[in-house]
């Protein structure tokens, strides 16, 4: 699937429980943050450019995670390992 993002949009915290999922940026830079679901943290962050040292990532399955824009117009393309699942509200981190 293909996501156009923008700096600001919202992006819940979330989980996909039963399938890793590779992001590849290309277009603009986005940030790739990893959190921790007892302390609900950033505990690491990753940035994707299409020439950069990090075009893409795999996020392994039931890794808490969210993606934000640092550029207009940026673009990934995320793909899953498995079928597409709606997420629930056991795989929505509040804060």
């Amino acid at each position: 699937m293909l996501n156009a993002i923008e700096p600001g949009s919202p992006e819940c915290i979330h989980r996909h429980q039963h399938t890793s999922e590779t992001v590849v940026c290309i277009r603009g830079r986005v940030v790739e943050e990893f959190y921790d679901e007892l302390e609900r943290i950033c505990t690491d962050s990753i940035v994707l450019t299409p020439n950069g040292p990090n075009v893409a990532i795999n996020i392994p399955a039931g890794q808490w995670h969210s993606i934000r824009a640092v550029e207009s117009g940026s673009v990934v393309l995320a793909v899953k390992d498995g079928k597409y699942e709606p997420l629930g509200e056991e795989d929505i981190l509040a804060l």
